[in-house]
């Protein structure tokens, strides 16, 4: 393989690790990973917003180089826009999820022989996700991984293909690319699920606690991003 093939191929990598670390991509896969309390399947959502991010880059970066396509301003903020819907959709989802689960319960207690009584707040009971199914699990982080791979600086990287003079080192430059992407989003939302997983089997307080933080984040990300674009 040539040397400069090589060091291109190396850059993309890193960059791609790199790519894994922007803010909304981190708001949207805590948004999901928030909803189980299992590290291995953290890392699995992580793995197929990976393998969506991928595909989504090769198909356009395909297109951008059979049919020397260019992406114009319009059709990048259009893509910005509908991230920033998803990341309001995903955040908002996980907010309602956890506040609606917690109900007010009354309880009689006796404390020196007089019976009072006291209010509580109890999380409702979840489904596990143990039975989860494997492509199910994946579908959600899976479009999500599309939508991420055609905005952002994803796009940016795409524009770069045009100057590209062997087709082949184009697609493999953003295959590459991706991997380290996957590899970035495997580890980091194995790290973002360690809090839920700990606190699964000790303090469901805790873990709503933290499940409505990612939600909130990923709510006020996809906010200012609709911000940024004028759309508010």
């Amino acid at each position: 393989m040539d040397t400069s093939l090589s060091a291109a191929l190396g850059i993309g990598f890193v960059l791609g690790l790199r790519h894994a670390l922007d803010a909304d991509h981190i708001a949207a896969v805590s948004a999901l990973v928030s909803q189980h309390r299992s590290v291995m399947r953290s890392c699995v959502l992580g793995t197929f917003w990976g393998a969506g991010h991928t595909a989504a880059l090769l198909a356009a970066a395909g297109a951008v180089i059979a049919f020397r396509l260019t992406i114009s301003p319009a059709m990048e903020r259009a893509l910005e826009g509908s991230v920033a819907c998803m990341l309001m959709l995903l955040g908002g989802h996980v907010l309602l999820k956890a506040l609606g689960s917690w109900r007010l319960h009354e309880h009689a207690h006796t404390h020196g022989g007089h019976l009072h009584s006291h209010l509580h707040l109890h999380g409702a009971a979840e489904d596990t996700d143990d039975h989860v199914h494997f492509l199910r699990l994946g579908g959600r982080p899976f479009v999500v991984g599309v939508l991420h791979g055609m905005a952002g600086s994803a796009v940016l990287m795409l524009l770069v293909l045009t100057t590209v003079t062997s087709p082949l080192a184009g697609l493999l430059y953003v295959l590459v690319f991706g991997v380290g992407a996957t590899a970035g989003m495997f580890l980091l939302s194995g790290l973002i699920g360690l809090p839920f997983a700990l606190t699964a089997s000790r303090s469901e307080a805790a873990r709503r606690a933290i499940q409505v933080l990612a939600g909130a984040a990923s709510l006020l990300v996809g906010c200012w991003q609709m911000w940024e674009l004028g759309s508010l």
